[in-house]
């Protein structure tokens, strides 16, 4: 086993952006990941630890002691295999009562003279937060689209600009109290602090896209045990984010009520011998099941089995379907669609998906950001989310050592403007006027 650090050493890295770990609380699993980026800039997973998930139900905690207990699993294996003492977590969350909504932003700035800086943004993005939610919800976050300076639309990154109305379209996503709050409790009952909670498709997003099929369009599906959750990016926005309370856990009912066989059965033959496309299965393959406390043998066809997946997939496509149309960016997506999470092991899975949506469709895999030497476990579309959330954990640490820097800049232009006196364009043109006539009288 590697030589574990000193609890201050390792929060120590933490604090420097050094180590993140994320937390995917899931349906089916709760998986812990400790990563480190490399001198290239490439995510390293130091170590995984991975738990049943006991105590969730389609993304919510329904038992805090049970998912409390999974959360010490899971980290506990983590930190076996890095050598890392795991104390602050980005933690992913999802769940059918998130939902997201569009708003606009608006700052009257006091001066063109001093340039938009990233505290303007801010306090955009902090009146967002101030919005009135209905009862029983809370903001959980904001992201910003494109921002107008001055009515000139279309801005990405206003940072420099000069304007007095700034302006900014957010994509703002909101979730019960009572859901973010009893996450909360069960991370720091795990003797863990919470540093981020981050929504689980931004979190896939940010491991299997490309800023490529970000730009062009494309939509994002994650197909988790308890939920399947959708993001739609174009033009390098988000756009649309969704969440359907349909997960692979349906489809292993369903095997489970078609073929009069237990769960743990169902669960084996969908992983085993499913597929997505009945039409791809042989009329006359055969699976024995065995049967219960010395009854025959159950004989199921995979032909009917892939019947019943093909399904309920349809179903869930379907709901998919809607959710792009929904966004009105259903013509925009040139890139298609990825499919990630445990679902997308699916045999076939993709064909189905191009066959209902005539998008183009490819199979999510973490392995872009990833470096060389990770095991082949992590780059399984089912741990996406947890290389995301620590992507994420990292994209939040550049911002806050960018803002760090931008603050010092700041002051010193402060100074330097103090002993300069720098004055204002309207001022000098009445300071000229005035030293004119000063002339004249002379």
């Amino acid at each position: 086993m590697p030589t574990r650090w000193s609890a201050q050493k390792e929060i120590d890295m933490e604090a420097s952006g050094d180590i993140v770990v994320g937390l995917d609380i899931g349906t089916t699993k709760i998986v812990a990941m400790v990563g480190r980026r490399n001198e290239h800039g490439k995510l390293e997973v130091l170590g995984m630890g991975r738990a049943e998930s006991l105590g969730v139900s389609r993304g919510v905690v329904a038992n805090i002691e049970k998912t409390v207990q999974s959360i010490k699993t899971a980290v506990s294996g983590a930190e076996e295999k890095s050598g890392v003492d795991v104390r602050i977590v980005n933690v992913g969350i999802a769940g059918q009562h998130i939902k997201s909504l569009q708003h606009r932003g608006i700052r009257v700035r006091n001066t063109l003279e001093d340039e938009i800086g990233q505290e303007d943004i801010d306090l955009l993005i902090n009146d967002m937060f101030k919005l009135v939610t209905l009862p029983g919800e809370e903001i959980i976050d904001v992201l910003p689209q494109e921002f107008i300076v001055d009515n000139e639309q279309g801005i990405k990154d206003p940072i420099g600009m000069s304007g007095i109305r700034l302006e900014a379209n957010f994509h703002i996503i909101t979730g019960q109290v009572a859901a973010a709050k009893n996450i909360h409790k069960c991370v720091h009952k795990a003797d863990l602090e919470v540093q981020d909670v981050i929504l689980e498709p931004l979190a896939s997003s940010a491991a299997v896209l490309s800023e490529e099929e970000k730009e062009a369009g494309v939509v994002l599906v994650d197909i988790g045990g308890g939920t399947t959750d959708v993001a739609i990016f174009q033009d390098g926005i988000i756009r649309h984010t969704a969440v359907i309370p349909f997960g692979g856990n349906v489809i292993t009912e369903d095997i489970k009520e078609g073929c009069s066989i237990i769960k743990n059965q169902a669960e084996l033959l969908k992983i085993k011998f499913g597929s997505a496309l009945a039409n791809e299965s042989q009329e006359n393959e055969i699976v024995s099941i065995p049967g219960l406390r010395g009854r025959e043998p159950k004989e199921i066809s995979i032909k009917n089995l892939a019947h019943i997946i093909q399904a309920r997939l349809e179903e869930i496509i379907e709901h998919i379907y809607y959710e792009i149309k929904n966004s009105g960016y259903e013509n925009k997506l040139i890139a298609g669609m990825v499919i990630t999470g445990g679902g997308a092991q699916m045999k076939h899975i993709g064909q189905l998906f191009e066959y209902v949506t005539g998008m183009d469709t490819r199979i999510g895999y973490p392995n872009e950001y990833l470096a060389q030497g990770n095991s082949e476990e992590i780059t399984s579309p089912m741990y996406a989310t947890g290389v995301g959330l620590i992507l994420k954990g990292f994209e939040k640490i550049d911002k806050q050592k960018g803002k760090l820097r931008d603050n010092s800049h700041g002051e010193s232009i402060k100074v330097r403007q103090g002993d300069k006196t720098k004055k204002g364009f309207l001022q000098e043109i009445v300071d000229r006027s005035r030293q004119f006539f000063e002339e004249d009288e002379r």
